[in-house]
């Protein structure tokens, strides 16, 4: 990038070429220049002769001369800014006649006028400062001078407080590529300490074979500290593969103008203890999609571990509504957002039961090179969805920093209210976590579904702002509608049927009593029982479709019929409230008004003070469990799950009905005294008694 620069003027003292010949300025005036003549007199010229002339050039002159770095003068000394100052004030007498200070009527003293010769006001500036105390000769005046037309101020002054100095110092050089090398191969290695650095550099110039003399330890730890800037060397693995293996070309932004245009995904353990399945205290993974436009999560699922048909199924429920759950205050309904409701429910009737998230249909995803987004399963269903997927480069987290942040922020704004939080490493980790009352994954995923829409959706975003006012932000919701306002975007949600679809598929048979899927047993009057499917690959069983967040229902194909879907329910979903159950609702449309930022407040302070209390444990009547108690209870738990399966006799309904008490109850009964045997002593006297 070239410099600003100042065109070239007429001093005195410059070599003209004029009339043939190359001449000297003698003096300059606004209506004569005096010009040096061979063999004669000075011949004074007009201004406008001399620049009219077709020959005229200024002889040995660069044409332009840089601005001096005005802003350097900020880091010199006050007592060396001060002198500078002082000389240019004697410079310009010198140039111009005038000190910068003069009044505005005032003359140029004889000494200086502009019909003398540069020379000699160099030297009546000399004798000046000398009669007042200042031993200074022309040459030196004359010095200045050319110091302050190339450098301006900046050129008067003392240049050793501002001197560049040698990066490293005096350390050989042959010290510093050793350093780096050893720098280098730490890039993929474990994270170790700088003297381990330093002595790697040591054995690396023993190697080389050529004595170097090392300097000092605090030396070669100042040598370190200058090439690790930055590289995170002795800190975070993670962070240092990164920034070895990232982009080296400026960062760069995919343009997003329209909701759907670029969305990112990824996973990420969530800090929260859960209770599993199998009632274990155990970690999860959040995976998350996020609409870069709008910053709108479109979707979030968790998981105890991440597999390539929870990303399908993200998918899935990223193209669906998200409907009104039981429990949920009507603040949260799309009615009463500042989403387009009424425009969008003429496209899907399912909208008008529908949260207050919008539905964005994908056009790119980018996603990182993890099994589970670029798995065969997940690009198939983007193919058929005829959306591009677009992988980030490796080690390069920076190109999909909006769900990155999504990421982090859960932990921030949602995962640190949630019972059983533990923290985002070890040392910020508590006590006795397992001990909490902790929520089942079900119920905590229902918990993340309420916080995002409603909180995140209404959270005011700090990369959403109004061009023309850069002071006011958006939250999702009202970007969304604002870009749907701009550009004319109209969604399409998945039907019914391809939502199905896109679901993860098991293979089972139907029984006479229906199908059983992870010890829960679904039944519908459509099901085709005891009967061979007809798909020899699979042994005659029936394609079943599943979502791994909502156990209430299941769809089996139909393949004796035209593929169409087969919906059978839980058969104990009206005794247990399941989070994701498909309950009736009411259809009565009600004209509700606009929800208020207080009641979307007080709804999210309910949430988090509910997340934070965890999940209720009510205390069975006439019974006390001690610790001892709840760990025997555990362990026999564990030790039937882990055993070979055995036929156990199944007691009758009937039998229920008549002692009046279901399996619920048993449960809830006193445990009976523990009375342990004595252990066999051949020793002791069997005749004492004790």
């Amino acid at each position: 990038m070239s410099r600003l620069a100042r065109p070239a003027r007429l001093m005195v003292g410059e070599r003209v070429r004029f009339d043939g010949q190359v001449r000297i300025v003698l003096a300059l005036s606004g209506h004569v220049v005096m010009l040096s003549e061979l063999g004669g007199q000075p011949r004074a010229v007009p201004p406008a002769l001399l620049f009219a002339d077709d020959d005229f050039e200024i002889v040995g002159s660069a044409g332009r001369v840089s601005l001096p770095a005005v802003s350097l003068l900020e880091t010199l000394p006050q007592p060396v800014l001060e002198k500078a100052l002082w000389w240019e004030s004697h410079i310009l007498e010198v140039l111009h006649g005038l000190p910068p200070d003069a009044p505005g009527d005032t003359g140029p003293r004889p000494e200086y006028a502009p019909t003398r010769s540069l020379t000699s006001r160099e030297k009546a500036k000399a004798a000046e400062l000398t009669a007042a105390g200042h031993r200074v000769s022309a040459s030196t005046v004359a010095n200045y001078r050319r110091r302050y037309e190339s450098g301006g101020v900046l050129g008067l002054a003392d240049h050793r407080p501002i001197r560049k100095r040698p990066q490293y110092g005096e350390v050989d050089d042959r010290v510093v590529a050793a350093m780096r090398q050893a720098i280098a191969e730490a890039v993929d290695a474990s994270t170790r300490t700088g003297s381990f650095l330093l002595w790697r550099t040591g054995e690396l110039l023993r190697e080389q074979g050529e004595p170097v003399e090392l300097p000092s330890q605090r030396t070669l730890y100042r040598l370190l500290a200058k090439l690790t800037a930055g590289t995170h060397t002795t800190g975070s693995a993670v962070t240092r593969r990164s920034r070895a293996h990232g982009a080296q070309a400026p960062f760069g932004e995919l343009p997003a103008f329209a909701p759907g245009e670029v969305m990112q995904i990824d996973s990420t353990p969530l800090d929260v203890l859960v209770r599993l399945d199998d009632g274990v205290a155990g970690k999860v993974e959040l995976t998350g999609m996020i609409d870069v436009a709008t910053r709108t999560v479109t979707a979030a699922v968790l998981r105890p571990a991440t597999k390539s048909v929870d990303a399908s199924v993200l998918l899935a429920r990223t193209l669906t509504p998200e409907l009104m759950r039981p429990g949920w205050v009507e603040a949260l309904r799309m009615a009463r957002s500042v989403l387009p409701h009424r425009r969008l429910l003429s496209l899907d009737e399912r909208l008008e039961h529908a949260a207050a998230r919008p539905v964005i249909v994908p056009e790119m995803i980018v996603c990182d090179h993890g099994k589970v987004f670029i798995s065969r399963n997940f690009i198939a269903s983007c193919r058929f969805l005829e959306i591009d997927v677009q992988p980030a480069h490796k080690g390069s987290p920076f190109e999909k920093g909006h769900i990155e942040k999504m990421l982090s922020s859960v932990g921030t704004l949602f995962a640190q209210f949630v019972s059983g939080y533990t923290g985002r490493n070890s040392d910020r980790r508590g006590r006795h976590l397992d001990s909490q009352p902790l929520w089942s994954l079900l119920e905590l995923q229902e918990l993340v579904d309420e916080w995002l829409v409603a909180k995140w959706q209404n959270r005011r975003h700090d990369g959403l702002r109004d061009p023309v006012h850069p002071g006011r932000s958006f939250t999702p919701n009202e970007k969304y509608a604002a870009l749907v306002e701009a550009c004319g975007y109209v969604p399409v949600a998945l039907t019914g049927t391809d939502y199905i679809e896109l679901l993860p598929a098991i293979w089972r048979a139907v029984n006479d009593y229906g199908i059983k899927i992870s010890r829960r047993t679904y039944d519908g009057p459509g099901l085709i029982r005891r009967q061979d499917s007809g798909v020899r690959a699979k042994k005659g069983l029936w394609e079943v479709h599943h979502d791994p967040y909502d156990v209430s229902r299941i769809w089996v194909r139909n393949h004796h019929g035209d593929g169409e879907w087969i919906e059978a329910r839980w058969k104990h979903l009206h005794r247990v409230p399941v989070p994701f159950g498909e309950l009736a609702w009411d259809h009565v449309s009600q004209s509700l008004p606009r929800a208020t930022e207080v009641e979307i407040a007080d709804a999210v302070a309910a949430l988090l003070a509910k997340a934070g209390a965890g999940p209720e444990q009510p205390a069975k009547p006439g019974t006390r469990r001690t610790a001892r108690d709840r760990r025997i209870a555990a362990r026999t738990r564990a030790t039937t799950t882990s055993a070979p399966s055995v036929p156990q006799p199944v007691a009758s309904a009937e039998a229920d009905a008549e002692s009046g008490q279901g399996p619920a109850e048993i449960a809830d009964e006193p445990l009976a005294k523990v009375i342990p045997l004595g252990l066999f002593d051949p020793l002791e006297n069997p005749w004492r008694r004790s």
